[in-house]
């Protein structure tokens, strides 16, 4: 059996709808969920004046009430929940750890596209290997205009070995049986600045180049997977754009997160960055090396 899924619940809208948007996941994966809320005690500044036994108590009815709303909307969806006292971020990528998926909440913009990533969520996604899913209130899966088979959008780089990024975006088609479309954005090389005559045919022949190179990134992945019905868009220019606005309509987008050792810590790459501050859809950030 597959991993279970898990979702940080803190009695926000924002992780309601993360709770909603997991269950919803668990149920297509056929494995258990986990709700899970840390609090940084006695540093938490959300309750200001209340004793360690009213914070307690608050964390315990804020997930009991997820539960059972769950429980409402999926009945045979076996729910676990855990209240950590913990920094949420360290106790978030803790529980990640032995999880197939973890899901965070995540403000959205108001009435404009995009998130709000907190400073639990950042450190949250780039502290664990785990795939971790970000969504707002309006990506709601219960919410008005929800669609569940709205294409999936993900990120592929032609320079990385991106094959966990590419089977979680297959079995994610798979699971919903939903379209899949693949997105990579390339820059002409620096050299090309200095050429004072530029030949637009280089250009084109470098855009078929990278096509093909595309097309070859994903035929292993058609062939495993050949019930998903796969596109691809190549363009010149910014990937993290082409994500962004690939993301109006999508029912989830795809990007990778290059796992780097450095004295000076994990970090999001620019492309990444970019998605999970502007997308209109639930962002999946999945490790790789």
């Amino acid at each position: 059996m597959e991993h279970h899924v898990t979702v940080g619940v803190d009695g926000s809208p924002e992780s309601r709808a993360a709770a909603r948007w997991a269950a919803r996941e668990a149920v297509l994966r056929r494995v258990p969920l986990r709700l899970v809320h840390a609090v940084d005690w006695p540093l938490d500044p959300v309750f200001p004046g209340l004793g360690r036994q009213d914070v307690d108590r608050w964390a315990d009815q804020a997930l009991s009430e997820a539960a059972r709303e769950l429980h409402g909307r999926h009945q045979n969806l076996e729910i676990t929940t855990r209240c950590l006292t913990a920094r949420p971020a360290a106790a978030l990528a803790a529980e990640a750890a032995d999880a197939g998926l973890l899901v965070l909440g995540s403000r959205g913009l108001g009435g404009l596209v995009g998130f709000i990533v907190g400073s639990v969520a950042m450190s949250t996604v780039v502290a664990t290997d785990t795939p971790v899913v970000l969504v707002r209130v309006a990506d709601d899966p219960d919410g008005p205009g929800a669609d569940s088979g709205a294409e999936i959008v993900v990120g592929v780089d032609i320079h990385e070995a991106c094959d966990r990024v590419l089977v979680f975006a297959f079995e994610e088609a798979a699971r919903r049986d939903c379209p899949l479309r693949a997105v990579h954005g390339w820059e002409m090389p620096a050299a090309y600045s200095y050429v004072p005559f530029f030949d637009p045919d280089n250009e084109r022949d470098i855009g078929r180049s990278v096509t093909h190179m595309v097309d070859d990134m994903l035929l292993p992945w058609r062939h495993e997977f050949p019930d998903v019905n796969v596109s691809h868009d190549v363009f010149r220019g910014s990937a993290g754009e082409h994500l962004v606005r690939a993301s109006r309509g999508a029912g989830l987008v795809v990007v990778g997160r290059r796992v780097r050792r450095s004295p000076l810590g994990a970090h999001l790459g620019a492309v990444a960055h970019a998605v999970l501050h502007h997308a209109a859809a639930p962002v999946a950030v999945v490790s790789h090396d």
